[in-house]
């Protein structure tokens, strides 16, 4: 450890072991290998600060947080963001183990989603319409993914994620499954229940053969187009459509 007087702070020079450490997070491998993520920029930092999330280490350019933290240079900050204009502040948090999933209440369900950007979206949808268990097929993006990390904007810390392999999650589930494809029932026209799973596909290639197979209702969300010539809905619009939909329904009297 070297440390750098400057205007009366103590600024810690980051050795090149702590640069390799930090920068391996971003790959998946290395998080659960030190069951350690990165979260950057002041905002997403205090979310997880004040939820159940563990810090490890917290390192910023600038005093701002009310705990302990390692004040580093502008420079050494750049050396471990991943983004092009490095925010203040960068911390590691500890990768927590998932709870349980809670099968009284809507679950949302990826089979194969691969965009961090779709994923972390999927996450903040699910936090602003009240979803509290998000399942993932074992090839689903790691949500622990620096880029969907950024992309939830902290709505990570109120979504328990699981990883499971998604055919024997689903075919023990006693709860409706609901399917989203091309040539589904009509969702604005279906009796939608207050609890079931809605199962979303691969941003190419929608729902694999063997998941469709365990579906119990496929729904659509319909063109108004008059061409009708749209391919398909980006999977994280598509989420905020039916999410909507089945929260309207679950409001009515």
């Amino acid at each position: 450890m070297h440390l750098q007087r400057n205007k009366s702070k103590y600024i810690l020079m980051l050795t090149k072991s702590q640069i390799k450490l930090i920068s391996s997070l971003n790959q998946k491998k290395f998080r659960n290998q030190h069951k350690l993520f990165k979260v950057e920029g002041v905002k997403g930092i205090h979310e997880f600060l004040n939820s159940d999330f563990k810090l490890h280490q917290l390192f910023t350019t600038e005093a701002i947080f009310n705990c302990e933290s390692t004040l580093i240079s502008e420079l050494d900050i750049k050396k471990i963001s991943t983004l092009k204009t490095p925010n203040t502040a960068l911390a590691l948090f500890k990768i927590p183990e998932p709870k349980p999933v809670d099968e009284s209440r809507l679950i949302v369900a990826l089979d194969d989603i691969r965009d961090p950007g779709n994923l972390g979206t999927i996450i903040r949808l699910c936090d602003w319409f009240g979803v509290r268990d998000l399942v993932c097929s074992l090839s689903t993006v790691d949500c622990y993914n620096t880029k969907v990390v950024q992309a939830t904007m902290g709505s990570l810390t109120r979504v328990n994620v699981n990883y499971l392999d998604l055919k024997p999650f689903l075919k023990q589930s006693k709860i409706q499954k609901f399917g989203a494809f091309m040539n589904g029932k009509n969702a604005y026209q279906e009796s939608l229940p207050k609890k079931g799973i809605i199962v979303l596909g691969n941003e190419a290639n929608g729902i694999s053969s063997a998941i469709e197979k365990l579906m119990d209702q496929k729904i659509t969300i319909p063109r108004f187009g008059n061409l009708q010539e749209t391919e398909s809905l980006n999977v994280a619009t598509a989420t905020a459509i039916l999410l909507s939909e089945f929260k309207r329904r679950s409001t009515e009297t």
